[in-house]
């Protein structure tokens, strides 16, 4: 499912509410999450799960194409763990 597919059925689902407010109501949830990964938060959904921001350090690896060792840079790079309904509901 992509985010126009999810306002869609948010909107089909709630046909009081126009569709664009629909959409900023998404937009809005996403660019808050997105923030606070950004200033190194942990963002929780009860029932759903917990985004959060992991450090990969920096490391040695080869191109595959060449097998020539180059350096890949420390980076973050965001988390997600799946909550304890979510993974129930997945594995009946």
């Amino acid at each position: 499912m992509i985010k126009s597919e999810l306002v869609q059925m948010i909107a089909d689902k709630n046909p009081h509410l126009y569709h664009r407010d629909v959409e900023n109501i998404v937009n809005a949830i996403l660019d808050e999450i997105t923030d606070a990964l950004s200033t190194g938060n942990r963002v929780e959904l009860r029932g759903f799960g917990a985004f959060s921001v992991k450090n990969r350090p920096a490391r040695s690896a080869r191109n595959p194409k060449t097998g020539d060792q180059v350096s890949v840079d420390e980076k973050w790079v965001p988390f997600f763990k799946t909550g304890k309904e979510l993974r129930e509901r997945l594995n009946k």
